[in-house]
């Protein structure tokens, strides 16, 4: 794979991204507090038959940030500000965890521009008590306060790959910037409804995809969002969590390969 940058249109600076492969494109946007690279075995295993592109978020890797107090809203102008700087139409368009907020905001409204939009790990209309626990731990790295050990614990198990896949995790959350981080925390954490009136817009197959045992980003909700699509669908991987792309790598690549080459009919694990 390798490492391009390239100039966006003002306001929104450099943006860096991996890419692999040739054909139709597939665009990857990581988790908030990630990189580009947590999507090294799908980009691997998708561009064999695609031309895919793994996009840093803004105030990630080696993309510029957002203003502080930036919206999920902004995040979706960025990314299609992206799209039309690289040059992309039918995209498949694939999320995790906040890059599914934006790209579940995306296909509302630009569904145009979309093959097909897959949801990882979407959270989509909190609880009361989620959402203030999430208001909380935005507000604690907005102040420079950063716990890791806490969502890592959530996130991975015991095994010998489970926790290889934290190692990596924690490495990416420890190298970020603290103000890249902040700012997209917060439109995270206030995002989840921004858009969950309006998934009867989006046009194209979505897929939403999770692990049964994510706390935060549950079945229930992957289920949800299919249900609210015209053309939705969910599907839960036993025993894993939230970074279902890190902890399941074939299990994910296979269900997004085969997705890539269905119809609007569905996909299947």
């Amino acid at each position: 794979m390798t490492l391009t940058t390239l100039q966006l249109s003002e306001p929104y600076g450099t943006l860096a991204y991996r890419h692999a492969g040739a054909g139709a494109p597939v665009v990857l946007i990581h988790g908030v507090g990630l990189q580009s690279a947590a999507w090294g075995p799908q980009l691997a295993a998708l561009s064999a038959t695609h031309k895919v592109i793994a996009l840093d978020m803004p105030g990630h890797g080696g993309s510029s940030a957002l203003p502080k107090g930036a919206t999920l809203e902004d995040y979706v102008d960025w990314l299609q500000a992206a799209l039309v700087a690289l040059e992309l139409r039918d995209v498949s368009l694939v999320g995790h965890s906040m890059g599914a907020l934006i790209a579940a905001g995306y296909a509302v409204g630009h569904s145009e521009m979309l093959a097909r939009v897959a949801l990882l790990n979407g959270v989509y209309r909190r609880t009361e008590d989620a959402r203030a626990a999430v208001e909380l731990r935005a507000a604690e790295i907005g102040a420079g306060s950063v716990d890791l050990e806490t969502p890592l614990a959530r996130w991975f198990g015991d095994s010998a790959a489970e926790q290889a896949a934290r190692a990596d995790v924690a490495g990416w959350l420890q190298a970020v910037d603290l103000r890249g981080y902040a700012t997209a925390y917060g439109a995270f954490a206030r995002g989840d409804a921004t858009y969950a009136d309006r998934f009867g817009d989006i046009r194209c197959p979505l897929l939403a995809l999770t692990g049964d045992g994510d706390l935060n980003s549950t079945p229930a909700m992957s289920q949800a969002m299919a249900e609210a699509a015209p053309l939705g669908q969910a599907v839960v991987i036993e025993d894993h969590r939230h970074m279902i792309n890190l902890t399941a790598p074939e299990v994910v690549s296979q269900i997004l390969l085969n997705w890539l080459h269905s119809t609007a009919e569905g996909v299947s694990a």
